[in-house]
C-alpha cells in the first residue's frame, strides 16, 4: 500500500507538470568538499555542453545521512530529484520500491556491460536494469600520511599495527597529532571496517560484516579489532567531535596531524590543495594481518528517479552518458581521488595512488579478497549498518573495553536483523 501511494504521489505531484522550455536535470548529492565539488564539475560541464541545464542540489554532511533525510522528504511530497547520489543497498531498496527509472537502452547502445566490473554492476544494475550510473570506485581501507610529519620524527611509514601504535607517542612528543579524525559516527564506522580488514583479513571481514555470522562477530578476532580501535581513539585530539572529514584531512595536509584513516576520497582534498603523492603525502593501505591481500571497495553512482516527461527522460540520458564518458571518468576521478568505474580507460593520466589502487583492486578481485564496504551500506542494509554504527561510535567515544565493544556490536546487529 505504501508503494502505491508513493508512486501515485509522484505521478500526480510532479510528473503531470508541463515540460520546461529547456531540458534540465536536478542532481541531489552530498559532495560538498573542495575535491568533491571539483569532481562533480566535470560531469556538470559535460551535461551543460549537451544543452541540458544543471540544477545543483547539495546537502551538507559527508556520510550522506542528511541527504537521505532530505530525499525522503522530497519523495513524501512527490518531488524527487532527477538523480541522487546514494550508496549500496539503499539503491536496491529504492529500486524495489518501484521508484527508480532506468537507462537500459542507453547502456546497451554504449556497451556498459562489457566495460563495468561485476562489483560495480552489483550496485548499479538491479534486477537486470541500470537504475544507477557509476562515477567511480573508492577504496576505504586507507591511511593518508603527512610526509613532513614523518620526516620530523625520522620514521618510516607503518607496515604493521604495532609499528603504527608505536608512532603515537613520538608524534605527540614532537607536537603533532598522531591521528586526524572527525568525530562523526559515519567516520568511525569507516575506520572500524578498515581496522576489521587490517586485523582480520578478507575472510574474517566477509564472515563478520557481509554474512553477519554471530560467532565471528563475537570472536577473539573481533575483540582484537576493538582493541586496536581503543588504541586509535587514544591518538585523536580533543577537538575531534563533530569535525567534518575534510577538515581532518586538512590537518594532515598542513602537517598538524600525521595520519588519517579514511577512504580515498581524501585524496581529492590533497589534489585540490596542490599536493603530490610521494612528495607531500603517502597513500598506503592499512596494515594487513600476516601481509594478506585485501581491499574494501565502495561504488559511487547517481541513481535515477522514474520520469514520465519525455524531456526529463532525455535529460537523464544525457546525464548518464556524460558520467560514463571516458574523459569525464578520468577528470572526475582526478579530482575525487578514486578510480574510474569503467575498466577500459587509460590510467596513465592518473597519479601513482590511483594507479596503485586500480592494480590492487584487480589483484584482490582475482584473488577473491575484494569485499564491499560495510559502513557504506554495500555489505548490509541501512538498518543493520545504522545499529552497528551506533555501537561502534559509542565504543569509540567511551572507555568501553574491547570485549564490551565486540559484544555490543554483535547484540546490535542481531537485534537489527
Amino acid at each position: 500500500m505504501r508503494r502505491m501511494s508513493m508512486v501515485s504521489s509522484l505521478v500526480f505531484g510532479v510528473f503531470a507538470s508541463p515540460a520546461l522550455a529547456q531540458p534540465s536535470v536536478e542532481v541531489m548529492h552530498f559532495w560538498t568538499s573542495g575535491g568533491e565539488a571539483a569532481a562533480l564539475g566535470a560531469v556538470r560541464d559535460k551535461v551543460v555542453s549537451q544543452g541540458v541545464a544543471w540544477v545543483d542540489a547539495p546537502i551538507a554532511g559527508g556520510g550522506g545521512d542528511q541527504a537521505k533525510t532530505a530525499l525522503q522528504a522530497r519523495i513524501a511530497s512527490g518531488n524527487p530529484p532527477a538523480a541522487m547520489l546514494m550508496l549500496g543497498q539503499n539503491i536496491i531498496d529504492w529500486a524495489h520500491e518501484g521508484l527508480l527509472g532506468n537507462v537500459d537502452a542507453l547502456a546497451m547502445s554504449e556497451g556498459w556491460d562489457a566495460v563495468l566490473p561485476q562489483a560495480v554492476k552489483d550496485f548499479t544494475k538491479i534486477d537486470g536494469h541500470y537504475v544507477s550510473v557509476p562515477t567511480n570506485v573508492h577504496r576505504t581501507d586507507m591511511i593518508w600520511a603527512s610526509k613532513a610529519a614523518f620526516d620530523k620524527i625520522g620514521a618510516p611509514y607503518p607496515t604493521t599495527w604495532d609499528e603504527m601504535n608505536a608512532l603515537a607517542p613520538r608524534f605527540l612528543a614532537a607536537g603533532i597529532i598522531p591521528l586526524a579524525h572527525g568525530g562523526q559516527s559515519w567516520q568511525e564506522a569507516y575506520m572500524f571496517e578498515a581496522v576489521a580488514m587490517g586485523i582480520g583479513g578478507a575472510d574474517f571481514y566477509r564472515k563478520a560484516l557481509v554474512d553477519l555470522d554471530d560467532a565471528s562477530l563475537r570472536s577473539d578476532t573481533m575483540v582484537a579489532v576493538f582493541d586496536e580501535m581503543a588504541k586509535l581513539r587514544g591518538m585523536v585530539d580533543s577537538n575531534a567531535p563533530g569535525r567534518d572529514w575534510n577538515l581532518a584531512t586538512a590537518m594532515v595536509i598542513k602537517g598538524d596531524a600525521a595520519m588519517q584513516i579514511m577512504g580515498d576520497w581524501a585524496k581529492g582534498e590533497f589534489t585540490n590543495a596542490g599536493k603530490t603523492p610521494g612528495t607531500d603525502y603517502a597513500c598506503i593501505p592499512v596494515p594487513k594481518a600476516n601481509g594478506q591481500p585485501g581491499f574494501v571497495y565502495l561504488v559511487n553512482s547517481l541513481s535515477l528517479f522514474a520520469q514520465t516527461n519525455p524531456e526529463a527522460v532525455k535529460a537523464q540520458e544525457v546525464l548518464a552518458s556524460a558520467i560514463m564518458d571516458k574523459d569525464v571518468q578520468i577528470a572526475f576521478n582526478k579530482a575525487k581521488g578514486a578510480i574510474p568505474a569503467r575498466n577500459d580507460v587509460d590510467m596513465s593520466g592518473l597519479d601513482a595512488c590511483a594507479q596503485a589502487t586500480a592494480k590492487d583492486l584487480a589483484q584482490a578481485d582475482a584473488a577473491g579478497t575484494a569485499v564491499p564496504t560495510f559502513a557504506g551500506t554495500h555489505a548490509a542494509n541501512a538498518a543493520i549498518v545504522g545499529a552497528a554504527t551506533d555501537a561502534i561510535t559509542e565504543f569509540f567515544n567511551s572507555d568501553e573495553t574491547a570485549q564490551e565493544g565486540a559484544a555490543t556490536l554483535a547484540d546490535a546487529i542481531l537485534a537489527a536483523k
